[in-house]
């Protein structure tokens, strides 16, 4: 017990440093030693796992439920089921909301709500990044016997869209996340959740059983095994170490808020490297596929790539990289899933990352392989079209500098969305270089001409021979050298000299968003 020189107010600090030492108790030894037994870390640990060392300072440590004897004397005190405060994240400060699992499972009968809605408002008022670390039961029909009277759902104490609108935001699901948890995890700009040990769901299993009479288990119900497709929560990690590390290095991307640029660091890559595997990068066979994200690797910083969403919409891979120290948002289409076609998962990946990008003004690479948008019975009834238009509608209502390289196909409406074409001050300049492997235009060769000489072809004496003849020729008016004579791409260059030709491109494209900072046609949907 520390001791106060003055007389006067010993007995009121002694009871805020007794407080204090029951928040940092949490659930108590019991409840914070089966967290360890489970392989778990607790909510401080998680947050000290997270921040800069010793930069944490706490907000609400005296915020729970005391217990008051006749008199008027504190005989109990059980501290709220949320840890907030400041912190510093990669030398920048930021907002921090920790659930404590070991207070009722984090249920909000057990917290102090206000807690961490004050986080978010916090970092909404003050423009600041804000990290949840999620691990909760969600609500429970004991915080009505509480209240003694029910209210009507509605979340207008939580600044989400505005603040997701301002500054970064990131969700870390560390054990089950039901409700207003769920809710929590996924208003965010990036997302991860530890494969094994977290699940995300609207309402529980037995939320589930009551509703639907089904019975099904947590992982079953919102594991990774459902949501890396499901698109609700963006990365997995095989750890929580592994998951903390990720919200930092997605964090050190971005820009504190939309009113600053992201930070450049310093890059030993250097800027003019040439990179001669990538002349051999695309198959000469059409039908033969290739690695995007060897791609990726030869291009971009060294040991700069970070993917987000891998396996949702898996026929386009969008990550964070870095050119010559600045941070670009990248988009390859990915011909070993689906062919690489804009699947309606795919239109909402991109959607959703050209607003993220947009947001914090980090300039676009799109590095373009795309035979068109995904058709079949099953696209249809999925309503493809639909997502794919609102994908367009995100590209064209951005405002941040694009640079487009076609490296192999551009056919359709999904390949007419390789860059804007109309931007925030009218047109926008089409920036579009080529690869020698580029080909596009309304439909690919192969199908159009089966369908256009159809009748032609059945009437051959060697229809596979006449087709062959015939793809040729068009092949060839199809080279991109062709487009350029007319100069429909800006060149048409060397793939080994792809990086040097983003890097200059890259400061260009700093010095223009230096402009725009906080200027946007609208927030994020």
């Amino acid at each position: 017990m520390p001791q106060f020189p003055s007389q006067q107010w010993n007995a009121e600090l002694e009871d805020i440093d007794a407080r204090r030492a029951t928040a940092a108790r949490m659930g108590g030894a019991g409840n914070l030693a089966r967290t360890r037994e489970l392989g778990m870390m607790n909510a401080r640990e998680r947050i000290d796992r997270l921040v800069d060392a010793g930069s944490f300072r706490e907000f609400g440590a005296l915020a729970g439920k005391g217990r008051y004897g006749p008199s008027g004397d504190l005989e109990s005190f059980t501290p709220s089921a949320h840890v907030i405060g400041l912190a510093q994240v990669g030398a920048r400060k930021t907002v921090v909301a920790s659930d404590d699992f070991t207070l009722r499972g984090g249920s909000s009968e057990a917290t102090v709500a206000e807690k961490w809605i004050y986080a978010d408002r916090y970092a909404h008022e003050y423009r600041l990044p804000l990290v949840r670390l999620v691990h909760s039961a969600g609500g429970s029909v004991n915080l009505t016997q509480q209240l003694g009277f029910t209210k009507i759902p509605g979340y207008a104490l939580l600044p989400s869209t505005q603040l997701l609108m301002l500054a970064p935001v990131v969700g870390i699901v560390l054990g089950p996340a039901a409700g207003l948890g769920a809710i929590r995890a996924c208003s965010s700009h990036f997302s991860v959740m530890v494969r094994g040990q977290a699940q995300v769901f609207a309402g529980g299993p037995p939320v589930v059983k009551q509703a639907l009479g089904l019975t099904v288990g947590k992982e079953e119900l919102g594991g990774w095994g459902v949501h890396k497709t499901s698109g609700v929560i963006n990365n997995s990690a095989a750890t929580e170490a592994e998951a903390l590390d990720q919200a930092r290095r997605f964090l050190s991307f971005l820009p504190q808020h939309v009113f600053a640029q992201p930070p450049v660091v310093a890059c030993t890559d250097p800027a003019a490297r040439s990179e001669p595997s990538l002349n051999d990068a695309i198959p000469a066979e059409r039908r033969k596929v290739f690695e995007p994200r060897k791609i990726l690797a030869a291009v971009f910083d060294r040991e700069s790539v970070f993917e987000i969403s891998p396996q949702f919409g898996g026929s386009l891979v969008t990550c964070l990289a870095r050119l010559d120290g600045h941070a670009v948002g990248v988009m390859i289409n990915n011909p070993v899933v689906m062919g690489g076609a804009l699947t309606r998962a795919a239109a909402q990946k991109m959607e959703r990352f050209i607003d993220l990008c947009d947001t914090f003004h980090l300039p676009m690479v799109n590095l373009v392989d795309q035979p068109g948008s995904m058709t079949g019975p099953d696209a249809e009834r999925e309503g493809t079209l639909a997502a794919v238009l609102r994908a367009q509608a995100a590209m064209e209502q951005s405002s941040i500098p694009w640079i487009a390289i076609v490296i192999r196909r551009c056919f359709g409406l999904a390949g007419g969305m390789l860059s804007p074409w109309v931007g925030p001050g009218g047109m926008a300049l089409p920036h579009r270089f080529a690869w020698p492997s580029a080909r596009w235009g309304s439909v690919p060769v192969e199908g159009g001409v089966a369908a256009a000489y159809r009748r032609e072809l059945e009437a051959a004496a060697d229809p596979e021979a006449r087709r062959l003849e015939l793809e040729t020729l068009f092949h060839k008016i199809g080279s991109p050298l062709r487009t350029a004579e007319r100069f429909g791409v800006v060149d048409v260059i060397e793939p080994a000299t792809t990086r040097p030709l983003l890097c200059d491109w890259v400061r260009d494209a700093y010095a223009v968003c230096a402009t725009r900072l906080g200027v946007k046609l609208r927030g994020m949907r």
